[in-house]
């Protein structure tokens, strides 16, 4: 299996991705919600998984802010969604897209990373309640989850959390 960054002049490899999308889902909310992050201007990193076959896999990064009292926003990244084709499911693709996702943005200097997901799955990728436990969300405090790539970058942030208008919250 190929993990490779998306191919934005392409097409035919966006249409893939929104078929991945739709597949893993049952629906189509999720791939509106990537076409309108990419059509915004806010995706700051999207991987493909691929075997021979072509695209079995999808992640999406994204710009959103924490709204600190005490300063100006704080960048942030959304990671949503990440999706993987039903039958491929469960083989260790989707944590091989988080965690060469999380890499990358380290490299480009991000220092945060926010996850609404199962609580049962993204800490074992170093995601955790706690650290967004002073972060506001509309979202279940169980499900709603943070990452420093950098140590210490939560340190002393607070407040809430600014999501591009294409997640509608």
């Amino acid at each position: 299996m190929n993990i490779r960054v998306e191919d934005i002049e392409s097409a035919e490899e966006r249409s893939s991705i929104h078929l991945v999308n739709e597949a893993a889902f049952g629906g189509s909310e999720e791939a509106t919600l990537v076409d309108k992050l990419r059509a915004d201007g806010h995706v700051l990193l999207s991987l493909v998984a691929e075997l021979e076959s072509g695209i079995v896999g999808h992640i999406l990064f994204s710009r959103m802010w924490i709204k600190n009292p005490t300063s100006a926003l704080v960048s942030a990244v959304a990671l949503a969604p990440v999706a993987v084709l039903p039958e491929h499911q469960r083989q260790g693709i989707g944590g091989r897209l988080i965690r060469h996702g999380l890499e990358l943005l380290r490299g480009q200097g991000e220092k945060i990373v926010i996850v609404l997901g199962h609580p049962g799955y993204y800490p074992k990728f170093g995601f955790s309640v706690e650290k967004a436990r002073l972060l506001e969300s509309p979202f279940p405090a169980e499900a709603f989850m943070a990452i420093e790539l950098s140590p210490g970058a939560l340190d002393g942030v607070r407040g809430a959390v600014v999501y591009p208008a294409a997640f509608g919250v």
